[in-house]
């Protein structure tokens, strides 16, 4: 009987391990494995936060954007807008959005791309193009005139709707923003992970990992001087670093500059009501050559410091920013901007 016939083993070898011979190309196929990995680990982490933390609110459809809300309270409308990378969770976590509820009609949104609310490609998301998707989504909402809050990034998109629908804005309230154009190492650091097919590979694979890592010492320079308050414990840090949201991070971080240096244009246009706050040793903005600068080309705005506060005065100032609130319903109601004596934190 005829055995069967096997290779050598030279040449089962060479059939079998091919990598063997080609170090580049085992390289590059142990590196996509990884990143395959990594981006199947990634997916099932987001998908589980989105699980984990449902959408609280309701939604409405502009302009192809599902975009997600929270309304709560009565009386004059109050519109809160978050800053990058966040979400409605950090209005929430920080009791705003109770102790505004008390006295005002608090409507927060999750900005394009941020918490539960979509961000089209299709669109340049600059401050003035998501101000003019908030004028609709308000429109839609029977609302015809509100006080604006916005923080750092938001606060930049509170400023576009006040440019562009000045008779919609009533009052702003203005805390820690990016107002005028500087150097920033975190713009150019972000560009990459902005772009398509770089940007996209990059926030399915390495930069939510690293994100995770680097995530306590962010906060330490978000938040210093002062400590991370418990109360931030209830922000969903799963939920911001998705692959969707941190694209929409990145460009947004990628658009700060020629966004400030577009909007710093008209700034002296404003007439309404302007109260300016932010912590006076804030790690990640300059405030004097931002909010103190912006204070005084707005000549009838009120500028606040914070004393010993850092960025994320909606967490650790709460009281004050609810102080500057009232002050900016107060100076409506008098037709200008009226004194208003400060709570403690």
């Amino acid at each position: 009987m005829e055995l069967p016939r096997t290779r050598s083993p030279s040449l089962q070898s060479d059939y079998t391990t091919p990598l063997r011979r080609h170090p580049a190309l085992a390289a590059f196929a142990g590196a996509a494995s990884l990143l395959g990995a990594m981006a199947i680990v990634n997916g099932r982490v987001a998908k589980k936060a989105e699980r984990d933390n449902p959408p609280r609110g309701q939604f409405l459809e502009i302009d192809g954007v599902r975009l997600h809300y929270v309304e709560r309270g009565n009386g004059r409308p109050l519109v809160l807008l978050h800053g990058n990378g966040s979400m409605i969770q950090d209005f929430e976590s920080s009791g705003l959005i109770d102790l505004a509820a008390n006295r005002f009609r608090v409507i927060v949104f999750d900005r394009p791309g941020f918490g539960h609310s979509s961000r089209p490609r299709n669109v340049i998301w600059t401050p003035e193009a998501q101000a003019d998707l908030f004028r609709k989504a308000l429109d839609r909402l029977s609302v015809q005139r509100a006080i604006v809050l916005g923080h750092s990034w938001g606060a930049a998109v509170a400023l576009a709707l006040a440019t562009r629908h000045p008779s919609f804005v009533e009052a702003l309230v203005l805390a820690s923003g990016y107002y005028f154009p500087t150097v920033r190492a975190d713009a150019a650091a972000s560009s990459m992970s902005s772009m398509r097919g770089m940007g996209d590979a990059l926030s399915h694979t390495i930069s939510p990992i690293v994100s995770r890592l680097l995530w306590p010492s962010m906060l330490r320079k978000m938040f210093g001087p002062r400590p991370v308050p418990d109360k931030f414990v209830g922000f969903p840090k799963e939920l911001a670093l998705r692959r969707s949201q941190m694209r929409a991070s990145a460009a947004e971080a990628t658009l700060m500059i020629p966004a400030a240096f577009e909007s710093s244009k008209s700034y002296d246009q404003l007439k309404m009501p302007t109260i300016i706050i932010a912590g006076d040793e804030d790690r990640l903005i300059d405030i004097n050559k931002q909010s103190v600068r912006l204070h005084g080309e707005i000549t009838h705005s009120k500028l606040h410091r914070v004393a010993g506060a850092g960025h994320m005065i909606q967490q650790s100032a709460t009281a004050q920013l609810m102080a500057a609130i009232d002050e900016a319903a107060a100076a409506t109601d008098i037709g200008g901007n009226a004194p208003h004596r400060f709570a403690s934190a």
